[in-house]
């Protein structure tokens, strides 16, 4: 049997995990040693590490450093992926996978050197613009760059900026509107079997939901009337190519463009594998027939990277600008957020750096930037135009919309006429979120800043309405009127230092003012007991005491004084655009229809927010809950405000989104409760617009009865945390990890994952944590999926959305029964929707998507555990139909657990009477 023998990088290396510490010379053996000492080896001279935060934690030492191999992988393999674990590095490079945590320090000697040696190969891939960058790195002092410096050669010829090489994008002509389609129902069952592909398993349940979905794509009947379906696919019954066979049939003879919209990152990247099925990579033409589309905040802007790179940022941030701009130039579309960027790099530099990357606080100048015609945001805009099928997410859909957006305007993307909306469950709560307001300090101070720009000592780029609209202001007076008056009536707005001036009770300005009052009163009628726990804290708006009102009319004069100008500004601007002077060619016009767009939803905000004033002190509106709130983390004030939202967020999403359609579906594996439609039906948004919606459901094939087992656990008390880490920590072990742990705290979790990560990792079982662990989510999901033996313990991010199919979940525990928060918010609706009745419907939406996690694929199996004994009986209806379900101790499910799943056992004890 061969032996692999791979080079070593000359240099010491150092392992740290809850199981302990490895150091490695530079050319002798691997030795445990203590913390200490890994320390002192460490400050003593740069050592290979893998994801120095991670091992700065596991020490307890926060100004760890040393030369990381992620830093050096993103280096030299820019937007390539790899999960950051010794597995995950050994995987992508080729190089065998160490046995135990002793061996870890000679596969980081190892990885090195494959890495160095990638450097001098002719056909490494990722050579254009590494030597340029590395001079750059070499001044900021980055650990790797003296590494690197012998193993690259300089180019024969100079290498072009980054900014030169990024390709522009090209203008198109608008898509006339869609040919008016029918599908037949042969032609769909051909285009399914085609996407399955040839020698597939049939499933009528798929050909049947495909079949349904296909009424969505039908000509609309009556203007504001839209074809709606509201479609139940049980997990495993081929959902995304169900959809996908009609739309794609229907993109192609109508030339007309789908938008399926979802809320988790993770099925967007599914989406857009299976989409390739259907459609190719690129026309014949170059342009992409698929286009991903997220929000701005998503995308790299390059003006925030040029200004980075030329002096913005400092220090370690410098070098991660460094690395991003190594990135953007083999990236495929410039996203940050869930594309080719890796999720841990950002984490590598602690700070929110990735953030400041990209445009989040709606400071783009549009074609006033220099990087305009290569600006990712641009590109993706005008690609989804002109593309077959638009992979977006709830939020997007819904903001557009509300703008207008999909019509016309600056996004050159016609209205969706036909959306499918994936993950149709979380419809309500995009919606909650996306039709709220909230007058608080951060919202404020943003725009202050939009406004006047940058002020005293600020650092940045950003432009105020003056500099943004400097020749509009020279050319026409009323306009620079307008911007002036609008630049002083913001000085009543909070600027920094505002929440420091509030706990000295020396508020600035009316809306201060205001604000000072709301947390004064918040903290007087608050029971919830979150003062005490640190948590945020809330009270409702009512009786309130006259000096408040009186403080919410002055600041509501002040909001006033802003929106007027800003209004006159708007008009200007429209009427320099239909009249053009002969200065204003195309570029600007592009940034005054920007400048339009974004000063029309800030005056939709600032409307928002007087509203909500005027409605202090008189009679509650039905339609609106309203609540003042400290929004606070860790017993540490970060926010203060007045929110509002919609009691049924419902309404103004069937008047925005479902109205100006032609066809809409929601879908979801857990779309209704039970066999309940009437509910389902509710929360779709169809009775506002008097559209009796189409409805489908197709049962999951999996078996359900013989490969799952729901163990409810009776002798573990709430509250006793020793207990319920005990038995987490046995569950682990019985299982041999391959355990997805929820909780519905972020306390308890910390407290159970400090009591028995390190037990767990001497037996040889990983444990991640969110919350925990300076790693982002979506990492943490890909180490999880990587390794059989780790588990991951998670709050709501992780109840769904999350796919892991196969040996890397066996098990899933919950802590406890997932009860809505006792909010004033959720107070109104479970009034207003049956009381108790509303938080069971909720409740079991939530187990559903919980134990939805658990069977993926139909060869998986496992076993979903409640630690808890107050678990009614009407709730085990969440669970699909003919799953055992059975009560029994700790010990009892250890047994179970160990032993595998074992339907036909479980058959006999299973609660036949609770199960419908």
């Amino acid at each position: 049997m061969a032996v692999f023998v791979a080079s070593t990088l000359p240099l010491p290396a150092l392992h740290a995990s809850h199981a302990g510490t490895w150091l490695r010379d530079a050319n002798g053996s691997t030795r445990g040693c203590s913390k200490g000492e890994a320390i002192m080896a460490a400050a003593d001279t740069p050592v290979l590490l893998l994801n120095a935060p991670l091992v700065a934690t596991r020490l307890g030492y926060p100004d760890l450093s040393g030369l990381d191999l992620l830093e050096l992988f993103a280096f030299v393999h820019p937007a390539r992926f790899c999960v950051p674990t010794p597995k995950g590095l050994a995987h992508v490079l080729d190089l065998p996978e160490p046995e135990s945590d002793d061996a870890v320090p000679l596969l980081l000697q190892q990885a090195g050197a494959v890495l160095l040696e990638t450097c001098e190969r002719e056909d490494w891939a990722e050579r254009a613009g590494a030597w340029s960058t590395l001079q750059s790195l070499m001044r900021l002092r980055w650990p790797w760059a003296q590494v690197l410096a012998p193993h690259i050669a300089r180019p024969q010829q100079a290498e072009k900026w980054l900014f030169s090489r990024l390709p522009e994008w090209d203008d198109s002509p608008e898509r006339p509107q869609p040919a008016q389609v029918t599908l037949a129902d042969s032609e769909i069952d051909s285009q399914l079997e085609y996407l399955t592909g040839a020698g597939a398993e049939r499933r009528e349940g798929q050909r049947a939901y495909a079949r349904a979905v296909a009424r969505i794509f039908a000509p609309r009947r009556e203007r504001g009337q839209p074809h709606l379906l509201l479609a139940q696919a049980g997990t495993g019954i081929g959902k995304t190519l169900g959809y996908l066979a009609p739309a794609s049939l229907w993109a192609t003879a109508s030339q007309g463009t789908v938008w399926v919209s979802t809320f988790t990152k993770n099925l967007q990247r599914q989406l857009r594998g299976e989409a390739r099925r259907a459609w190719p990579e690129k026309r014949a033409d170059g342009s992409r027939p698929v286009v991903v589309r997220k929000g701005r905040e998503n995308y790299l802007c390059l003006l925030n990277l040029e200004d980075a790179l030329q002096g913005g940022f400092g220090g370690r941030p410098a070098i991660m600008a460094q690395l991003v701009a190594r990135w953007a130039a083999y990236s495929q579309d410039g996203d940050m957020i869930g594309g080719d960027l890796p999720g841990w790099l950002g984490t590598l530099f602690r700070k929110r750096g990735i953030a400041s990357l990209t445009d989040q606080r709606g400071e783009c100048i549009y074609a006033g930037c220099p990087h305009y015609r290569k600006c990712f945001i641009e590109r993706a805009g005008r690609a989804s135009a002109q593309a077959d099928l638009v992979i977006a997410n709830h939020a997007l859909v819904m903001v557009n919309a509300a703008r207008a957006g999909f019509g016309g305007g600056r996004d050159h993307a016609q209205r969706p006429s036909r959306i499918v909306f994936d993950e149709g469950h979380h419809v309500h709560q995009a919606a909650d979120s996306t039709f709220a307001a909230a007058l608080t300090g951060a919202e404020t101070i943003e725009l202050r800043r939009w406004i006047v720009g940058p002020e005293r000592k600020s650092k940045g780029r950003r432009r105020g309405l003056a500099a943004r609209l400097a020749d509009v202001a020279s050319y026409d007076d009323a306009g620079g009127e307008a911007v002036e008056t609008a630049i002083t009536a913001a000085q009543a707005l909070p600027t920094d230092g505002w929440l420091q001036r509030l706990h000295d009770n020396e508020p600035f300005g009316p809306i201060e003012a205001l604000l000072a009052a709301v947390r004064a009163l918040t903290y007087a009628r608050d029971e919830s007991g979150g003062h005490e726990a640190g948590y945020g804290i809330e009270t409702e708006v009512a009786e309130l005491p006259g000096p408040l009102i009186q403080l919410a009319q002055e600041a509501m004069q002040a909001l006033a004084a802003i929106r007027s100008p800003l209004v006159k500004l708007g008009v200007r601007l429209e009427a320099i655009v239909e009249d053009a002077p002969d200065w204003l060619d195309a570029q600007g016009r592009a940034r005054i229809e920007g400048a339009r767009n974004s000063l029309g939803w800030r005056i939709d905000l600032i409307a928002a927010w007087e509203a909500m004033l005027d409605r202090l002190g008189g009679p509650a509106d039905p339609e609106f809950v309203d609540w003042f709130a400290v929004d606070r983390s860790e017993a540490r004030e970060f926010d203060i405000g007045i929110h509002r939202r919609w009691l049924d967020p419902m309404k103004p999403f069937a008047r925005v989104v479902l109205e100006p359609s032609h066809g809409v579906m929601l879908t979801s594996a857990t779309l209704r409760d039970g066999e309940d439609w009437e509910t389902a039906i509710e929360a779709s948004g169809a009775p506002h617009i008097e559209v009796q919606p189409q409805l489908s459901a197709a049962e999951s094939p999996f078996d359900y009865a013989n490969r799952a087992e729901v163990l409810i656990v009776t002798d573990v008390k709430r509250g006793d945390l020793p207990t319920l880490a005990g038995a987490y920590a046995r569950l682990i072990e019985v299982a041999g990890g391959g355990v997805l742990g929820l909780f519905t705290a972020i306390r308890r979790l910390r407290i159970v994952h400090g009591r028995i990560a390190d037990r767990l990792a001497r037996a040889g079982l990983p444990l991640c944590a969110q919350h925990v662990d300076p790693i982002d989510t979506g990492t943490l999901v890909d180490i999880f999926r990587d390794d059989p033996k780790a588990s991951l313990l998670g709050t709501d991010a992780l109840r769904d959305g999350v796919d892991v199919p196969g040996e890397s979940l066996r098990c899933v525990v919950m802590e406890a029964v997932p009860w809505p928060k006792p909010s004033i918010l959720h107070r109104a609706r479970r009034a207003a929707n049956g009381g108790s009745a509303y938080d069971d419907r909720i409740i079991r939406a939530r187990l559903a998507q919980a134990f939805g996690r658990l069977i993926r694929s139909k060869d998986d199996a496992g076993h979903f555990v409640v630690l808890s004994s107050a678990f009614p009986s009407r709730l085990l209806s969440a669970f699909p139909k003919g799953t055992p379900v059975i009560r029994l101790t700790l010990e009892e499910a250890l047994q179970r657990v160990a032993s595998g799943v074992s339907g036909t056992e479980a058959t006999a004890v299973r609660e036949d009477s609770l199960r419908p």
